[in-house]
């Protein structure tokens, strides 16, 4: 684990990662686990409409705002959140995206399960759900089959920040 660290410092570190990764001077998957200060990310399927309080607004209370290259929407990541990236090479496992999602889905619905939390996914969203409430979030990037970006599953997450967002874009969805 790597503790709590800027974004945008996480962000540098799994790109060059991710490059050593695709060039084999790292020759295993690797998972990074970390915390962030609170900061809101807008992946490459940002819709205007998911960012309810202006970025302005949102940098004035301290959250850093990034253009990322994941897929999704808007999220906030924060203290109490525990972020997952893993750095993995899919043409040692498969070369599926989808298969991959679904992947980290059951990853965090058997990890909640140890814990005694229900999780569940939810038909056309990606991500994991407790009862109907979201408790994790999943953006991933790729680039010759080798990915970056992850989950961020809510732990101990002050969630009004989510009241901030269209979190993942999808109206109404409470986290």
């Amino acid at each position: 684990g790597l503790g709590r660290m800027a974004y945008g410092e996480a962000l540098e570190l799994q790109r060059s990662l991710a490059q050593a990764r695709i060039d084999k001077t790292i020759d295993r998957d690797l998972l990074l686990l970390v915390e962030h200060p609170p900061v809101v990310t807008l992946g490459r399927g940002f819709q205007q409409d998911s960012l309810t309080t202006p970025r302005e607004f949102l940098e004035a209370r301290g959250l850093e705002v990034f253009e990322i290259d994941r897929g999704g929407d808007v999220t906030f990541h924060g203290p109490g959140q525990l972020v997952g990236y893993p750095i993995f090479d899919l043409n040692e496992h498969r070369q599926d995206l989808h298969w991959f999602l679904r992947r980290l889905e059951e990853a965090l619905i058997v990890g909640l399960a140890d814990l005694g939390i229900p999780g569940s996914r939810r038909e056309k969203y990606t991500g994991v759900w407790t009862d109907s409430r979201k408790i994790a979030s999943i953006g991933i990037h790729v680039k010759r089959w080798v990915t970056w970006h992850g989950f961020a599953l809510n732990v101990t997450t002050d969630l009004s920040y989510f009241d901030l967002i269209v979190p993942c874009g999808i109206p109404g969805v409470v986290m």
